[in-house]
């Protein structure tokens, strides 16, 4: 399973868990990278301060590399970069913005950098940025995604065709099939959000965790188009976009029924009916699991992955 991305962040596996609001802190982020893989903390929902806590335990529960996940979108993003290179985190995975902004300037401070992307064309502009690698997210993804909706089926090998550079696959990998089906494809590394923020470790709210563990097919969808496409759990607040973008509501109406902190609500809280509730498509092929811990989930992956390829000769 060795490749370019295990060898630029020095872990045992390809494995990068998602930087995830109100689901990656630091139990999350340590024990993914105490069980081989590379940890995230997720900054998106997080002040400069709570950043800051979150690192130093991080750092006291492993001994392992770790990183830091900064959606550049966030009003306080230069606070939190200058946070992240105070407490020497190695690891900075950004998303939502230019990877222009802040390459250089982490760079210099001798941190590795990784940019998410929705499509080759930006795959292209990270390189030119000269981040050290990139990943690549399809739209099966939960939460927030790019506007041209290409699946990962689609965007691995035209993001492979784009840049030279470590590519990580994002988006519906749920399995060691997948994660070998996504190194066919010409990725060398896989970010997981959906099965890592159903875990023992994740801070999700068990209620959270539950309602995902019994999804069907269909139910999350992509809404917000308007403002920023978002995959969604079906359910109250789901229903209230769904029925506001039906009847042509301006971005300011959508705004409006959003409100301030519908994640922490949903997500962090576990009010599944009011509150929003993001998650990726794959977590109906988790129908019925139970909320595992980390090093186990990594274990199967491995497992998986190790046997699929043996299948295939």
């Amino acid at each position: 399973m060795q490749s370019r991305v295990s060898e630029l962040f020095g872990i045992e596996y390809p494995i990068i868990a998602g930087g995830m609001v109100w689901c990656s802190g630091w139990r999350l982020a340590s024990a993914v990278s105490n069980a081989g893989g590379l940890g995230l903390i997720g900054a998106g929902s997080m002040t400069a301060e709570v950043l800051q806590e979150h690192i130093a335990k991080c750092k006291a529960a492993t001994d392992k590399p770790f990183g830091v996940n900064v959606p550049l979108m966030k009003p306080n993003s230069a606070e939190i970069m200058e946070v992240i290179a105070q407490e020497h985190v190695p690891v900075v995975f950004t998303s939502a913005g230019s990877p222009k902004k802040w390459t250089s300037w982490l760079h210099e401070r001798g941190i590795k950098v990784a940019h998410v992307v929705s499509s080759s064309t930006f795959a292209r502009k990270c390189e030119e940025a000269g981040v050290d690698a990139v990943v690549a997210e399809g739209f099966e993804a939960g939460g927030h995604n790019g506007k041209e909706e290409t699946t990962t089926l689609c965007l691995i090998p035209a993001a492979r065709r784009a840049t030279s550079l470590p590519l990580i696959a994002a988006g519906g990998i749920t399995s060691g099939e997948a994660i070998l089906a996504t190194r066919v494809l010409g990725a060398e590394g896989v970010q997981i959000g959906t099965l890592f923020a159903l875990t023992q470790e994740s801070g999700a709210h068990e209620a959270f965790k539950r309602r995902c563990l019994d999804l069907n097919e269909g139910d999350t969808k992509l809404l917000l188009r308007k403002l920023s496409p978002t995959r969604l759990v079906k359910g109250g607040f789901y229903n209230a976009i769904e029925a506001a973008e039906n009847r042509g509501a301006s971005s300011e109406e959508l705004l409006e029924i959003i409100g301030i902190g519908k994640t922490k609500v949903g997500i962090f809280d576990g009010d599944i009916e009011n509150g929003e509730l993001e998650i990726g498509q794959a977590a109906s092929l988790l129908k019925g699991n139970e909320i595992e811990p980390v090093a186990t989930v990594i274990q199967r992956l491995v497992l998986e992955y190790e046997q699929a390829l043996s299948a295939l000769g």
